[in-house]
């Protein structure tokens, strides 16, 4: 499956969303139901035809339907999409920015593929449910090292103590992010140093800064992990500058 934010009618960092589309249909073995082009066209008239302008696109796609079995079936069934438009409020957004979120570290009891952005989210949703039971916003997953991998539906970020960036390599333990992508250009291009390395939680807390990215939520600054303040708990001066580039490229392209 893949999420798209849609701001102005303009699907966000499409390409990267439909390029890491296809690489997980490939690593499944499913089969495209419709050409990409063919697919941003679809996703485009479901906006128009439910006059949505800022919305979250979602697109799943399965194997199709077969006799339920664990081997994949001997002929291909034609493959089944879904897709749906959520309106997404962006002013909601930006007030949660203001104001910054918490993480919870927890062990990351997700499987070892978390690259293919599948369907199969339980221990996300797990994950997501005790932070949010514990008093945060997201989780903060560790893997058996006690290094950050990511959060249930985020990329986490650090700024060091010579304000640059650090954030976790690709590799199968993590989703390789598209807002990731991006929030690294942009950085690149703030003049703004970027190092993709493991960090320990302990790390994390003593950071300058902490902040996370997805694509509803693009930057959204860290002020407290394990209820313990980042910083000075306040969102940091270069998780918002990087919001505000973010959203200045963001407007490029979608202002009219």
């Amino acid at each position: 499956y893949e999420v798209c934010a849609v701001k102005a009618g303009v699907m966000l960092d499409e390409a990267g969303h439909f390029a890491r589309l296809e690489r997980s249909l490939a690593a499944l073995d499913i089969a495209q139901p419709v050409s990409m082009p063919a697919l941003k066209l679809i996703g485009r008239h479901l906006l128009r035809l439910n006059r949505i302008s800022d919305a979250i696109l979602y697109i799943q796609i399965s194997r199709g339907v077969a006799p339920r079995d664990h081997p994949f079936p001997v002929v291909a069934p034609a493959p089944a999409l879904i897709v749906t438009a959520k309106r997404l409020d962006w002013q909601k957004q930006d007030a949660q920015a203001e104001k910054g979120v918490g993480l919870i570290s927890m062990p990351d009891e997700r499987w070892a593929r978390c690259d293919i952005k599948s369907t199969a989210l339980l221990a996300n949703v797990l994950a997501k449910q005790k932070a949010r039971d514990a008093g945060g916003y997201e989780a903060m997953l560790t893997d058996e090292a006690g290094l950050v991998t990511e959060g249930s539906s985020s990329t986490i970020f650090m700024v060091d103590g010579d304000g640059g960036l650090v954030t976790r390599p690709l590799g199968p333990e993590i989703l390789p992010g598209i807002t990731r992508e991006t929030v690294i250009d942009v950085a690149r291009a703030e003049n703004i140093a970027v190092t993709e390395r493991a960090f320990s939680v302990d790390e994390a807390k003593a950071a300058r800064e902490m902040f996370i990215t997805s694509a509803s939520g693009f930057v959204l600054p860290v002020v407290e992990i394990d209820h313990q303040p980042v910083g000075n708990g306040v969102p940091g001066s270069l998780a918002t500058r990087l919001r505000r580039a973010y959203i200045a490229r963001v407007d490029a392209v979608t202002r009219p």
